[in-house]
């Protein structure tokens, strides 16, 4: 195993008390817990991602830092070569002089002209006026425990399969108040057309409805729709479904997204603030939805089990605005807008793969490895929207530590990492599926390592008294002692060394 892997890695000893019944029963058990751990995204920052968030900056900056430096360049092209005294009784002269009107014409439009352009590149305002989320009614309401009997009562599922749900179920953080169809439950099959199309009305429209109340806006009104739904893409398309159904009018402009996985939301938003941008004096919808019915997988397979543990009914439903007349009633106005993508990776390629299984049943399959891609992702990101949000101060501090360490540090000191706190007062982060949700994957209703070797260490012992030993025969077995109290150098304890 490489020393970088090694690094990686932490080991827990759990002590699972004294066996109750088989041939080891009396024995003392432990565990010794070999986890992986997720790697310091803060030992380094990749410049790249910096010079591009420095681009974005200078790109909506120009504007504005070539007006004074025009006008310095003129004054100090006038009155550089002038003593202070002449300067003014020159300026004082020229301001009492008098000019044609053709000169004043001239430098008025120069002047209208400037402040035109510049207030013609600089980019629209975007408002949120409102958002809605879709909560359904009580009827569809169900516990962990619940979701355990309906998915039993399909069935579909081996015990093996019911008690892997249970154990993600339980390290989620999910609560006892989310919502899944009913359909789930049937033993027929869900994943059908119907079902998702009675779902995705259900949702969409319940968040739509609560959006037009809350905002009073009516549904003609809005010039732009942007529907994304990952893995339910029917013909007619989402978006036909909502313009059909509230009769929105036909020049509007209208997108579906789908496969773009949970990144989607932040891609619609995107897409809406371009289309807002390029269509003045108009709204813009963007919902965000996923079909639990048409994405339940029936299958044995772990890593496709996951997606039926997290998904719930819901969808979100936001009105933006790049009306200036809105800024009074808008609740947020949107900043900034930083995307990358990862899909060149083929890890990253690979993390969330909608696929058949052995048996033909499709599903999504999540790869081990999407925590660390998120991460990485999301390290990306900030690193190309600090230059745009960071205050100057951090800014100074981190070019001057990166100065600094390139010129008298060593490689392997660790770079500044400037404090967002300054610019962000909350932080939203998108998965909720923790690593070690992801490591108890495998097959066969084993627990498999999320190592590649799959290394798995079991080191038995039979806990018995050890009558007429020297001490020196019984030295090998004294460190068995500090993992129990009750554990001397006569006694032996039955020790199960997992890499979990």
């Amino acid at each position: 195993m490489a020393a970088g892997e090694q690094r990686l890695l932490s080991t827990e000893i759990v002590n699972r008390g004294v066996e109750s019944s088989g041939p080891d029963a009396g024995s003392l058990t432990f565990s010794v817990r070999v986890r992986r751990r997720l790697p310091d995204f803060l030992a380094s920052v990749n410049l790249k991602y910096v010079k591009l968030g420095y681009h974005y900056l200078i790109s909506h900056a120009v504007y504005v830092a070539a007006v004074p430096v025009l006008v310095v360049a003129a004054l100090s092209a006038e009155v550089g070569s002038l003593g202070r005294e002449e300067a003014w009784r020159k300026i004082w002269d020229s301001a009492a002089a008098t000019y044609d009107l053709a000169t004043v014409l001239s430098f008025l439009g120069v002047v209208v002209f400037t402040v035109c352009a510049y207030f013609m590149s600089k980019p629209k305002p975007i408002y949120l006026l409102d958002f809605a989320c879709f909560k359904p009614s009580d009827d569809f309401k169900v516990t962990k425990e619940q979701f355990i009997n309906m998915a039993r009562s399909s069935g579909k599922f081996d015990e093996s399969s019911l008690e892997f749900k249970k154990r993600v179920l339980e390290s989620s953080g999910i609560g006892d108040e989310t919502y899944v169809p009913k359909s789930i439950g049937w033993p027929e099959k869900t994943a059908t057309m119907k079902e998702g199309r009675a779902e995705a009305s259900r949702v969409m429209f319940g968040a739509l409805d609560e959006l037009f109340e809350k905002t009073k806006i009516r549904a003609k009104d809005v010039g732009v729709l942007v529907v994304n739904c990952s893995v339910f893409n029917p013909t007619p398309s989402l978006s036909a479904m909502i313009i059909n159904h509230y009769k929105l009018r036909g020049n509007i402009l209208s997108f579906n997204l789908g496969g773009m996985g949970c990144s989607a939301g932040i891609i619609a938003l995107d897409l809406a603030r371009d289309m807002l941008q390029a269509n003045p004096n108009t709204y813009a919808l963007v919902v965000s939805t996923e079909m639990v019915s048409f994405n339940w997988y029936s299958g044995k397979d772990r890593s496709m089990l996951i997606p039926n543990c997290f998904f719930r009914m819901g969808c979100s439903a936001l009105l933006l605005s790049n009306r200036r007349r809105d800024y009074g009633r808008a609740k947020y106005r949107l900043e900034h807008i930083v995307r990358t993508h990862k899909a060149a990776d083929d890890r990253s390629f690979r993390a969330i793969y909608q696929k058949e299984d052995d048996e033909g049943k499709k599903g999504l399959k999540i790869s081990k490895e999407l925590v660390r891609i998120g991460g990485e992702a999301l390290k990306t990101n900030i690193t190309t929207l600090g230059p745009l949000v960071l205050p100057v101060s951090e800014q100074l501090i981190f070019f001057a530590t990166l100065v600094w360490g390139h010129l008298f540090g060593s490689s392997s000191q660790r770079p500044y990492i400037p404090d967002y706190k300054l610019a962000f007062e909350h932080f939203q982060q998108q998965h909720m599926v923790r690593a070690g949700v992801l490591g108890g994957q495998g097959e066969g209703g084993r627990r498999r390592p999320p190592l590649a070797d799959r290394v798995r260490v079991r080191f038995q012992m039979q806990q018995r008294r050890v009558a007429g030993r020297t001490p020196h025969q019984d030295a090998h077995r004294q460190p068995l002692a500090r993992l129990h109290p009750h554990l001397s150098s006569g006694h032996l304890a039955r020790v199960r060394c997992n890499v979990t």
